[in-house]
């Protein structure tokens, strides 16, 4: 007669099967949420440092991971971002991974798009004040150079009028102050809690950092006033963080001399490693990039 009160080996074995099997997959969901994920480079723009095909590691952990809806993001509609601390802050130099601030064909206001990622080198972090002269960046009160040196000196080496390849005309894009991928700025980078006085200068730099934190349209009218929605406002404290980030083969890159600064909630994490390259002229894999540090 057959022992009802026992459960058979297989059950037993299936039942510690699906326990494992479902731990995994809860470690692997936390993995790619909190810590670290991977990132297919699908441009040049950030050659020789990055190649198209490499598969970066983005290490989300050091500077604190987002938390957000994410089926809210997928359908367009607004979110609030949420970082979790960490023990380290965004540098410059850092190689970054960040969501698009802008969707196609409107640049005159700041929006979220979860599925559209572009990575670039820090070159200006918060509170910094950034120009670039004869096509070099440089920082203010920071000795060192920043950015990918040897594009900087192709840079330097344009004629002032330009060259077929290459837009000019750059961020804020206003013929009053005449900036170009030469001679741009000074730029203020702002910082979180960091006061700035509104003109008709600050007014370009930051309408659509300010119409995003608020919410609201930032106008000016024809006596250089600055509105907040109705509002008259004289001076203005931001609520977040920003970078100015830039392509290391700058002659192709899109980047913050064109579309202005990036909002720290809109950054994934740093390039941490290239775990896999593969050549996609041909498919073979680039053996002497593997595990090589994003640097």
């Amino acid at each position: 007669m057959m022992n009802t009160g026992q459960t058979p080996k297989w059950l037993g074995k299936l039942t510690n099967f699906t326990f494992i099997a479902c731990m995994l997959v809860g470690a692997y969901f936390v993995l790619q949420v909190l810590v670290v994920t991977s990132f297919r480079i699908p441009s040049d723009s950030m050659m020789p440092s990055l190649l198209p095909g490499d598969c970066i590691l983005v290490d989300k952990c050091s500077t604190g991971a987002r938390l957000f809806n994410v089926s809210d993001a997928v359908d367009g509609k607004e979110v609030d971002i949420h970082r979790m601390p960490g023990w380290r802050k965004f540098r410059r130099d850092d190689v970054l991974v960040f969501n698009f601030p802008y969707q196609p064909g409107r640049w005159d206001s700041i929006a979220f798009d979860v599925m559209k990622y572009y990575v670039k080198r820090c070159v200006a972090v918060p509170g910094d004040t950034l120009e670039i002269e004869g096509g070099y960046y440089r920082v203010a009160g920071y000795k060192k150079h920043v950015g990918y040196l040897t594009t900087q000196r192709d840079m330097a080496m344009l004629p002032d009028s330009g060259a077929a390849h290459i837009l000019m005309e750059t961020f804020p894009w206003s013929k009053r102050l005449g900036w170009t991928v030469k001679e741009f700025g000074p730029l203020p980078v702002p910082a979180k809690g960091q006061m700035v006085r509104m003109d008709s200068v600050s007014w370009l730099f930051y309408k659509q950092l300010i119409g995003w934190e608020q919410r609201r349209r930032l106008r000016i009218d024809e006596g250089g006033h600055v509105y907040l929605g109705d509002s008259l406002i004289q001076e203005y404290c931001f609520r977040e963080n920003y970078y100015f980030v830039a392509g290391d083969k700058a002659d192709n890159s899109q980047d913050s001399r064109y579309w202005g600064l990036l909002p720290e909630p809109f950054i994934v994490g740093r390039a941490w490693r290239i775990w896999k390259s593969e050549d996609r002229n041909n498919g073979n894999i680039r053996w002497n990039r593997i595990w090589k540090k994003v640097e």
